[in-house]
């Protein structure tokens, strides 16, 4: 071979080498752009999954706080009762005693039983209040 050949051969290897070196490197960087590209769309996804869910989560809760505040305030509002209410469901409840015995007294026993009968009513109501009356007292 002569020198001329020689010196092609290697032009020819070196080009050959740049060329592929120069595919390899501009395919590996499409491929990292390309995986990065499609890395962000799909966490993009599963952001806009876990965002939703949570979005429907946090509605749920909005929902169910509402239904619990409101809850409260009727439990609130029907609970205006004063200390002065037990004390008068106690004094019920002995006078209920007081006519039940007269009634016995008189002969009229289906009187009677009524009468114990709204008694125990009135002390199992005052038994309810009785807690709350310990509450605001503390």
């Amino acid at each position: 071979m002569t020198y001329i050949q020689i010196c092609a051969l290697i032009s020819i290897i070196i080009a050959t080498a740049l060329l592929y070196w120069t595919g390899y490197r501009g395919g590996l960087i499409d491929g990292r752009v390309e995986g990065t590209e499609e890395g962000k769309s799909i966490e993009r996804a599963d952001n806009t999954k876990i965002i939703k869910d949570l979005e429907a989560s946090l509605r749920f809760i909005r929902a169910d706080h509402l239904q619990l505040a409101q809850t409260c305030k009727k439990l609130k509002d029907n609970q205006k009762l004063s200390p002065d209410n037990y004390q008068n469901l106690l004094a019920i409840a002995e006078k209920l005693k007081l006519a039940a015995d007269t009634f016995r007294a008189v002969k009229s026993e289906t009187q009677a039983t009524q009468a114990l009968a709204l008694r125990n009513k009135a002390l199992s109501m005052a038994a309810q209040l009785e807690p709350v009356m310990q509450e605001d007292a503390a």
